[in-house]
């Protein structure tokens, strides 16, 4: 995990980001992203993405959020991103940090470092007590939140549709 860092979103990753969002979409997420439109305007993707770090343009119910991007050498590995608050619903099943690691980069310790390098950006933002929620059966994240100092909360219900009886793990993280 040699040059492991967050960084902030830029074209140079572009290629390996969207192989990422690829293997994601294999999975089954971010079926949302059009590949050929995200590679015809990634710069206005990057740009969404600075925005929203500010606040400009959100939907109803979103809050600000800082996107960074971990990558080692070249190439995208996953992303963080960092809510600067909570909406009601945040504060029961999202939480203020939610990350993800391309499916090819899994179970070799990325996660942990994510949350790990997500907690020292938190800081920043003055976020010391911090939310982060995993899917109950997701023992992966739960084990890499444990890593860092989760301690478990409760277990809630889903708040979506496509979430329903879905149990959520809250762990609260004290971020000193």
């Amino acid at each position: 995990m040699d040059k492991l860092k967050l960084v902030i979103p830029t074209a140079e990753y572009k290629k390996s980001f969207i192989e990422a969002i690829q293997e994601f979409q294999l999975e089954g997420r971010n079926l949302e992203i059009n590949i050929l439109d995200l590679g015809n305007n990634f710069e206005k993707y990057l740009t969404k993405l600075a925005d929203e770090e500010k606040g400009i343009g959100m939907k109803e119910g979103y809050v600000p959020a800082t996107t960074l991007w971990l990558v080692e050498g070249g190439e995208f590995i996953g992303h963080v991103s960092i809510r600067h608050c909570l909406t009601e619903n945040l504060q029961k099943v999202g939480g203020h940090i939610g990350y993800s690691i391309r499916p090819t980069k899994r179970r070799m310790g990325y996660g942990t470092k994510t949350l790990e390098f997500a907690l020292l950006e938190a800081k920043k933002f003055g976020i010391h007590n911090v939310l982060i929620t995993c899917d109950d059966d997701n023992v992966g994240s739960a084990k890499i939140i444990e890593k860092n100092g989760g301690v478990l909360e409760n277990k809630v219900e889903g708040e979506y549709e496509s979430e329903a009886k879905k149990l959520k793990r809250r762990y609260w993280i004290v971020n000193k």
